[in-house]
């Protein structure tokens, strides 16, 4: 009798432990299941905040009507437009990758319950052909086996247990189904985010485009108004005047540092004779040439102070030397620029960036990326303005270059 109780206890036992197997991955949870249905809510929540955060062009066009008589505030306001929006186009981009990634944590999350759930249903087939052949008169032999009431009562307490482990392996499966759903839902939900995210990028990138459009006629339309050419030769005029101006006063205050630090015995950057990077590698195509030329819509002979590249907006400009940054900013004849410190005098100065990747006050090396080409300023086409100075004056940037 004490051989067959054995048995019985051995064969209860292998039921439990084998019929229904320790799983791998974690346990689904009603808190599990609570987080994947906030995780859900909130992806739906941000394909609406997608679609309801894109640039209304046609507002911001009017706004910028009545700033049209003035050029410089008009650049002004619209570069800021185009900034503004340049900015939600990084967003909707790394947005893009973010989903992309999640996509793939949900695509395995996925996986993972579903195979789950195959050893869990395989595991209850099995479970349920045991109980119909053997259930009743397992539990029965358990029982009458007993030695005494008190051994009953354990056996009894056995029994129970059996059936409660039953009750939870179905109650888990219940789960594991339910998560399988909201998994499949947050998926899609994750899709739409992405394909919004995508479509975003595309009428961001519009809005830039028609933008340009508008600005560039604005520009062209103030330099070929014939019976005004004087007024628009002396706009002109006045505009690279500033801009030297401001590149002055630039270099003015450095050379002060300079000298103060110099007083102090601090160490002043050398510039070593190297050549210089090219700014825009790939892109060495001139729309501009230094020196003087015939302007494209003055059609009179002016100088040029630096060389264009065209360039794609957004294409990485380099920093041509090592060197510190002594400004980068905005104004509205060079747009965002940047202007490099190399020592001994020497400077190079990169307009009309979309995008600055670096401040005042850092030091950068020869081929580093410092910000992207773009329109910005007095400008009606994505190229990068690079100009040289020495001493003060600006020179020819091939005598570094070549």
């Amino acid at each position: 009798m004490k051989f067959l109780k054995k048995i019985l206890c051995a064969v209860a036992c292998i039921s439990m432990i084998f019929l229904f197997p320790t799983q791998d991955v974690q346990a689904v949870t009603n808190e599990s299941i609570q987080e994947k249905e906030k995780e859900v809510e909130a992806a739906k929540k941000e394909v609406e905040t997608l679609k309801s955060g894109l640039t209304d062009v046609e507002k911001v066009k009017k706004e910028l009507e009545k700033s049209k008589s003035d050029l410089t505030t008009y650049v002004t306001q619209l570069d800021a437009e185009l900034g503004t929006i340049q900015e939600k186009i990084e967003e909707y981009k790394n947005l893009i990758t973010e989903k992309e990634a999640e996509i793939v944590t949900t695509t395995e999350e996925l996986n993972d319950a579903i195979a789950k759930q195959e050893a869990q249903y395989e595991a209850m087939k099995e479970r349920i052909k045991f109980m119909y052949e053997k259930g009743d008169t397992l539990y029965l032999e358990l029982l009458f086996s007993a030695n005494g009431f008190s051994d009953s009562m354990n056996k009894a307490d056995y029994i129970e247990a059996l059936s409660a482990y039953d009750r939870n392996k179905l109650d888990e499966y219940v789960q594991t189904k339910e998560m399988i759903a909201l998994c499949k839902e947050e998926l899609e939900a994750e899709k739409a985010i992405l394909d919004e995210a995508k479509l975003a990028v595309e009428e961001e990138e519009s809005a830039v485009s028609t933008l340009i459009s508008e600005k560039e006629a604005q520009i062209n339309s103030v330099s070929a108004d014939i019976t005004d050419k004087e007024a628009a030769i002396k706009e002109y005029e006045d505009m690279i005047a500033t801009q030297n101006a401001e590149i002055a006063a630039l270099e003015k205050a450095i050379a002060e540092e300079k000298a103060r630090l110099a007083a102090a015995n601090a160490t002043a950057r050398v510039y070593d004779g190297g050549m210089f990077a090219f700014p825009c590698p790939g892109y060495k195509r001139l729309s501009d040439d230094y020196g003087y030329r015939i302007h494209p819509t003055l059609g009179i002979e002016k100088f040029h102070n630096g060389i264009d590249l065209a360039a794609p907006a957004g294409t990485p400009i380099l920093a041509a030397y090592n060197g510190d940054v002594v400004a980068a900013g905005y104004s509205s004849s060079m747009g965002n620029y940047i202007m490099l410190d190399h020592g001994d005098g020497l400077y190079t100065i990169y307009m009309h960036a979309s995008v600055l990747y670096v401040s005042k006050g850092q030091e950068v090396t020869k081929g580093q990326t410092i910000a992207g080409v773009g329109t910005t300023g007095r400008s009606t086409g994505n190229h990068l303005h690079f100009g040289v100075r020495l001493n003060g004056n600006y020179v020819s940037p091939w005598n570094y270059l070549k």
